[in-house]
This record gives C-alpha cells, sequence and structure tokens, in this order.
C-alpha cells in the first residue's frame, strides 16, 4: 500500500518574498496571485517565516496609528506591537515557519496543520531551501480520487500483498470514497482489514458485511 507524499501534491511553482520587501509590495503581491499567504525566503532562498494578511493586519493594532477617540485594543503583546510597527516582511512576519517535507504524507501534513492552527505548509528541501507550498485544498484533493483506483488498492494492495488473504472470497464495492467489505475471512483478521482500509489515500468511509470463517 502506497501513501501520496507532499510532492506529489503540492504547488511548485511557489509565489514567495524577500525578507526586505516593503509593507505595501507584499500587499501588491498578495492580491496580484490572489493568495493570503506567502513564504518569506533569505538571498539562499531559505524560508525565515510566512507572512499573512493577519500579519498585515495587525497594522490596524498599532496604537500610534489609531486617531485619539479611539481606544487601542487591549491585550496586544509587544510582540505584537513590534510587528504591528514593522516596514518590511522579515519585521511583519510570523516566525519560525511551519514547515513539511516532500517525502511527508498526507497524514503526517494535515496533523501538522491541525496542531499548529496553520491553512498551509511551505515544502523544504534538506537544506530548507523552498521546493513547494501544500494548502488544505491540496490535501483534500485526494478524496477526488476514482473509486476504481481504490478498490484496485484495497484488493490488490491490502488483501492479497499485505495480509495474504484471497480476494476472491471478499467482495470490495467503492461509491463516492465510501467502502463496502464483504465475504468470508478469519475472525483474527478482521480488525487489521478494518484497519488497513480506513487508511487507504481517498477513502471517506469503511462499512463491512462479513460472513466470517471460524475464530481458528
Amino acid at each position: 500500500m502506497r501513501h501520496r507524499r507532499i510532492s506529489e501534491l503540492m504547488t511548485r511553482d511557489v509565489v514567495s518574498v524577500r525578507g526586505d520587501v516593503p509593507f505595501k509590495e507584499i500587499v501588491r503581491v498578495l492580491r496580484q496571485h490572489r493568495i493570503t499567504a506567502a513564504p518569506v525566503v533569505d538571498g539562499e532562498n531559505r524560508v525565515i517565516g510566512v507572512v499573512s494578511e493577519g500579519d498585515l493586519l495587525r497594522k490596524t493594532t498599532d496604537r500610534s496609528a489609531a486617531p485619539a477617540d479611539i481606544p487601542a485594543v487591549p491585550g496586544v503583546e509587544a510582540w505584537e506591537r513590534a510587528k504591528a510597527e514593522g516596514t518590511r516582511a522579515e519585521e511583519l512576519m510570523s516566525a519560525p515557519a511551519v514547515c513539511a517535507r516532500s517525502g511527508w504524507s498526507i497524514a503526517e501534513a494535515a496533523r501538522l496543520m491541525e496542531v499548529q492552527g496553520v491553512k498551509r505548509l511551505p515544502v523544504v528541501d534538506e537544506e530548507d531551501r523552498l521546493v513547494g507550498i501544500v494548502s488544505r485544498r491540496d490535501l483534500l484533493g485526494i478524496f477526488l480520487r476514482e473509486d476504481e483506483d481504490i478498490s484496485r488498492e484495497i484488493t490488490e494492495d491490502v488483501l492479497d500483498a499485505t495480509l495474504g488473504l484471497d480476494p476472491r472470497t471478499l467482495s470490495v464495492a467503492v461509491h463516492d470514497g465510501r467502502v463496502e467489505i464483504g465475504g468470508r475471512a478469519p475472525y483474527r483478521t478482521i480488525p487489521a482489514i478494518e484497519r488497513m482500509c480506513s487508511t487507504v489515500d481517498g477513502v471517506v468511509s469503511v462499512s463491512y458485511r462479513w460472513l466470517t470463517d471460524s475464530p481458528d
């Protein structure tokens, strides 16, 4: 069973900015490319941070820029205030950047996005140089995989090659990523079948119609 890697899903033509790019130019870049964030790189294309619309909007919390009759936003920490006063990408960005490696699985990238609360991950090589970017939308694209491909992988890779079961004793039906498995299988193998089928790329759900052999 082969899990798809980030390198197969990521966008390779990445819009990035250098650390010395000024505020207004960052706004222009984001608007021109219709993106909400961009990796910030140094002179050797190493990722040093990510600058987003949220980072830029901190300008609105800069107390020195606020009209006298509008109260300052409470609870703004010193580092946030410093970012609000910044004028270049390296001063405005969120750092260090949360990055992924091209060899990671979809599950690994999705888990990191969830834990870190980010919507995209710059993808870097072993020297932290930018090679791509992957978003939540890219990861969700795996669920557009053809039902026929999912069925073939479950039958050939999971049941036959990995678990050593005779596919002729089992039925695999897939519709819109929903898998239904039925047939005869040793009782002790059922948990493994269920677990492995649910981890196949593109599977939305798994249901079962078992006519099992004896527990032995």
